[in-house]
């Protein structure tokens, strides 16, 4: 059985450089014994290892790090806090005042502005946007209240870690209920009860369930519209009259049944995700050392330092007698020193999964895209002696600073596409590449066809379905052939 504790753990490996921050801040407002270190100048990068691929990595972390002590409280996991200084100080009007002059004239300045609706002069749009409510954390408000049992609420934040940022949910109820000792009905059971949250179609497994969903609120799911969100595919198509025979209705009805559709929002997460783009910070840094090797490191800036005050702690402890605060003081100790093990643990396991992917991807690092090699999560879990699991959290948000710009890590996890030839698989994104490259060479007279394609393709060795292409083509938003013969006719007729 995962422990409050062990869940956290695992949670603050998939945390983005934002999160993580917001993480530590909110340890350090309620606990005494936290306090941030900040990095020497001259060496920011020495508290943290690097490893060069050439070389023999750094011991990998086991699993056995994630077994922390017991004792870490679930209520202080979830606490946050959120209230104004009226709140805090609700009998004690002079509380303002005793902020001194400075910040008081600054609180009393946002107050009014933001109580006549206006904006003052000091008011930073930026900050109003990175305080913005993340999907996850709109969700884990209502979870707190939705769920009485601890078990179904454990289950429950599970889920929401599995929320993409559409809001669909994209776990495995199975692997969850393994990994949570329980049943898979008791793990669907949830996932139905965290579907009635706000806003209406979140953890969804697919598009015509988040509709159901959405139509459900709305007391609308009856027979004809459930028979048309089972029909999606054919509302793609605009094949109208099966799905006035399949639903019963004629064209007036089916007409007004588009309509619902329409109104309804096939992206209920996005709204938390909008608003100021956040400028992607590394996580992990990537530059060739004088030997040829790949040097991997942490980018500093992304690496919260926390330091625990033993020295106060021993003098507290020293002069309270009172055993509910030695016990309180207990519980802060073992908390603070469990967070500053798991950030450690987080880093190395970061750099090592980080070192084993550019272990795989030297030829990309060296010669480009077309070089990158096909690898999934099982290779690097198994070469590192990790979990898949462990792997795909620690790969997500997560970015590296490359010679060839910012990738995400998950950018370097691709399909496999056999060889023509019985030699190596090539890579999904090193074809697509070279799908785009050819579209773009071609010329008004010689437009190539999806089949056109497949043999150019089968020729250097790539064994690929014309599917397969069309799929590619259409992902990277490129028309048809027929559409792009029509619009190079049409440039060159004006050209003329």
């Amino acid at each position: 059985m995962m422990t409050p504790q062990l869940m956290q753990s695992i949670r603050l490996l998939q945390f983005t450089h934002t999160e993580l921050e917001r993480f530590i801040d909110d340890e350090i407002e309620r606990n005494p014994l936290l306090e941030r270190a900040e990095a020497p100048e001259d060496a920011p990068g020495d508290q943290f290892p690097k490893i060069e691929t050439q070389g023999e990595a750094n011991a990998a972390p086991s699993d056995d790090w994630f077994e922390g002590e017991a004792g870490w409280s679930s209520e202080a996991i979830s606490e946050k806090l959120d209230t104004s200084l009226e709140n805090l100080f609700p009998d004690d009007p002079g509380a303002v005042e005793r902020m001194g002059p400075d910040l008081a004239m600054q609180w009393k300045s946002a107050s009014a502005g933001s109580s006549s609706g206006g904006s003052s002069e000091g008011f930073d749009m930026e900050d109003m946007a990175a305080a913005a409510v993340t999907l996850r954390d709109h969700v884990g408000e209502q979870i707190s209240f939705a769920f009485v049992d601890p078990a179904e609420r454990l289950v429950a934040s599970e889920l929401t870690d599995w929320l993409d940022e559409a809001g669909y949910f994209r776990g495995e109820p199975v692997e969850i209920a393994g990994r949570f000792g329980v049943d898979e009905a008791f793990v669907l059971k949830v996932l139905a009860s965290c579907q009635g949250l706000d806003p209406a179609g979140l953890f969804a497994r697919d598009l015509a369930e988040c509709l159901r969903i959405q139509l459900g609120r709305r007391d609308r799911l009856d027979p004809a519209m459930a028979a048309l969100v089972d029909n999606l595919e054919l509302l793609a198509k605009r094949d109208f009259q099966s799905l006035k025979r399949i639903c019963g209705v004629d064209e007036e009805d089916l007409l007004a049944m588009l309509a619902e559709i329409r109104a309804l929002d096939p992206r209920p997460g996005g709204g938390f995700v909008g608003g100021a783009a956040d400028t992607i910070v590394p996580d992990v840094e990537v530059r060739q050392a004088a030997d040829g090797s790949w040097a991997v490191e942490l980018n500093p800036e992304t690496l919260p330092r926390v330091l625990v005050d033993q020295v106060y702690f021993a003098e507290v402890t020293g002069r309270t007698k009172d055993q509910g605060e030695r016990n309180f003081l207990s519980e802060c100790l073992q908390n603070a020193n469990w967070l500053t093990r798991s950030l450690d643990q987080r880093a190395k396991t970061i750099l090592k999964v980080a070192a084993e992917i550019v272990r795989q991807q030297d030829a990309f690092l060296v010669h480009g895209v077309r070089h990158l090699r096909p690898v999934n999560l099982r290779t690097v879990a198994d070469a590192i002696g990790m979990h898949e699991s462990t792997v795909s959290r620690v790969t997500a948000n997560k970015y590296m600073l490359t010679t060839r710009g910012v990738f995400e890590l998950r950018y370097f996890f691709t399909a496999s596409i056999a060889s023509a030839e019985g030699g190596d698989a090539h890579s999904s994104e090193a074809v697509r590449d070279r799908i785009r490259q050819m579209i773009e060479e071609e010329q008004a007279a010689d437009v190539l066809s999806d089949d056109a394609i497949v043999d150019i393709l089968k020729k250097s060795g790539v064994d690929i379905a014309r599917r397969t292409v069309a799929k590619y083509r259409e992902g990277m938003n490129i028309a048809s052939s027929v559409q792009r013969r029509r619009e190079k006719r049409a440039i060159a007729g004006t050209a003329n």
